[in-house]
Formats: C-alpha cells, structure tokens, sequence
C-alpha cells in the first residue's frame, strides 16, 4: 500500500449532494436588514417561533406523566414501541382506511418519515414527482441518494391544484412514486375530494405509489375539508406525519410512517425494507414516544380550534394588506401555516428579480414607503 504524501481527506459523493436549496438562497443573499426595524420572519414552518401559540396543558402532562416513572429511559423498538404504533394506528384509522400498529413506523420527526419513505421505493438513478412550489426537503433527500426530483407544476390560479397533464408528462420508467403535499407547504392550499380522486386515478393508471405528505393534516380553516389521500383512493399509499405542526411541538421530533396497503403492493418487499431502514437511526426520542398515547388521547378539539382560529386570523391580516399593495397578488391560503403571493415585477421597476425583492425589502422598505404614499 503506497504511503500517502500530504493530507487529503476527501467528503463523499452523498455529502457533496446533500444540499437544502433554502440554504443556498439564504446563504447567497447579500443582505443589510434595516436597523430600525424588527425581523419578522413569515418563512419558518416553527409555531412554536413567536410563543402565541402555546401547547395545551394535556400535551406537557403527558410528557410529565412518563418522566415521572422512570421506564422510559431507554432504547425503544427501531420501528417504536407497541403501545404508541397502536395509538397512532387508532387515531388515523376510518372506516375506509382501518390501520393496526404493523401499518405504522415511528420516526424521528416527520423529516424522518420522507427520508425512510423515498429511501425504501428509490435506487440511485431513480426519479421521484414531488410539487412545484413545494417542500424543498425532497430535494436535499433525493440528491443524498442520487435520486432524480422532478417537479410538477401548481396552479395558482386554481387554487394550486396539481397541473395533471404535466404531472403525468414526467412519468417514465424510472418514476417511484408522487408526492402528494395536502394541505400544502409552502402554499396553504388545501385539496377538496375530488381533485385527489383525480391525482389517484393517475397514480392507478401507472401503478405507482404516492408519498403523501400529511404533516398538515386536519389543519383545516373553517368550513374546508381535508380528506386524507387514503380515504379515498385504493392506491398504495405511504403516508407521513407528526406532532410538529397540529401539536405544535415540532422539536420533540416525533413523526410517523402510516402504510395503507389494500393491493398488498408493499407486503413483499417494502414492509420489509421499511424495517431495515429504521434500525439505521434507531427511531424518536423514548420520552416523546411514551408520551404519545397520551397527547393523541387526550388533546382537546377547543385546541385545535383555537389554533386554527388564530392562523385564519393571520392569514385575514396579511392577505387584506398585502392586497392593496400594487404588483402584489396574493392567493387566499385554505389552511396550513403558509400563503402564497405573485409579484408583478412590470409594477416595481427598481426591482430585479423575486431575490432582488427580499432584499430590498429587508434593507429599505421605509424608502419603498416614503416614495409610495
């Protein structure tokens, strides 16, 4: 073996593209915020961020309780333990879609539950379809294992139902799966029952999966609808969720992979795999897994409702704001933390491009002010 001459560790393959685009445009922005003003960020999916969105008493409880015996300290199962798989099973199951705890694998955050997700149904080379706009995370996943990401288009002036005929332009034989964001981040829309009835009849057509992103499920403002993808189509269905956003507590990193299998497509090797794939990180927090049963048991609805009272109040305040401003069009969000809005650059002449935007608007949106009233 020849001796080396110099130092030269080398990053790997997977590193080099394992990349968070939010980062590189975060990072790529030259900003100068203006100092006589608060940053508030409305781009962060955290609700904990500002504090006005307080947990509910029976939500800490639960984690005191289990604390406080001392028997959960431990390593737990790789996929989680029994009794919080059964709870989530109850939780989720309906009468068209009925789950048991085989059909669910706890994660470490929802985050976790793509990663094995997109892991068990892709090798190297592979494609998968994911939305656009859409949670840039499948990205970062995707080049980690040097798997293609194709986007399909939104339309915003429908609301940002899936463009089918471009989402079914992108399918090929290297396709795994679709991913399905409902209700959507970034976009806050939120898909009534028929327009998934349409996106599964793709699905069914080219016999592939869907990766339903579901971290926002229930999260509904009043007088929607929010069905879940697997109550209402037959197709193999791999659906992930959490505490982050509905409970709130996004860092106690507690997610989950719910397997709807009425075909059995996913019985001969991906239940398997799924397994193997959790013994790689050793599944969530044990504390947080215990106490799971509880939070899914006893949360109240006056919680929910209260949350969901207070985003549609946000959502109100921005939209009727942001609607008088000129070049600035923004799209009613139906639920989820998000709203979405075009800029008419014919309208802002001093300004470049969307990234030349945020930065002036960081840096002088007092001298925007002053010239405009």
């Amino acid at each position: 073996m020849a001796t080396k001459s110099a130092w030269n560790i080398r990053s790997s393959e997977a590193a080099k593209n394992t990349v968070n685009p939010i980062r590189i445009i975060v990072d790529g922005m030259k900003l100068e915020p203006n100092p006589k003003k608060h940053l508030i960020s409305l781009s962060i999916g955290d609700p904990t961020k500002f504090g006005n969105l307080p947990l509910d008493p029976c939500i800490t409880d639960a984690v005191h309780d289990v604390i406080d015996v001392y028997k959960n300290n431990g390593y737990s199962p790789s996929v989680g333990n029994e009794e919080a798989r059964a709870a989530v099973a109850k939780y989720y199951s309906t009468d068209t879609s009925p789950l048991t705890s085989k059909d669910v694998i706890l994660t470490s955050g929802c985050s976790g539950a793509i990663n094995i997700a997109i892991t068990v149904l892709c090798n190297p080379g592979d494609n998968i379809l994911i939305p656009r706009p859409g949670f840039l995370l499948y990205r970062t996943v995707g080049g980690n294992i040097d798997i293609e990401t194709r986007s399909y288009r939104l339309l915003p002036e429908k609301n940002w139902e899936v463009d089918l005929s471009h989402l079914e332009e992108l399918i090929d034989d290297k396709t795994r799966c679709i991913v399905v964001i409902n209700p959507s981040n970034p976009c806050g829309s939120v898909y009534d029952k028929e327009h998934l009835i349409q996106i599964g009849k793709v699905a069914t057509k080219h016999h592939l999966p869907i990766l339903a992103d579901e971290i926002y499920a229930g999260m509904v403002f009043q007088g929607e609808e929010s069905p879940c993808m697997a109550d209402i189509t037959d197709v193999p269905i791999l659906s992930c969720g959490g505490t982050a956003k509905r409970f709130l507590a996004p860092g106690w990193r507690i997610g989950w992979l719910l397997i709807h299998d009425r075909h059995n497509a996913f019985q001969s090797e991906v239940r398997e795999g799924l397994f193997h794939l959790t013994t790689k990180l050793l599944g969530p927090c044990s504390i947080m897994e215990a106490a799971l049963p509880g939070v899914l048991k006893n949360t109240p609805k006056h919680f929910f409702d209260k949350t969901l009272k207070i985003l549609k109040q946000n959502a109100d305040a921005l939209y009727s704001g942001f609607i008088k401003i000129p070049g600035i069009t923004p799209i009613m969000p139906k639920g989820a933390m998000y709203m979405m809005s075009s800029i008419e650059v014919e309208h802002m002449p001093n300004i470049k491009d969307d990234m030349d935007f945020v930065q002036k608007l960081m840096a002088h949106l007092d001298v925007y002010k002053r010239q405009h009233t």
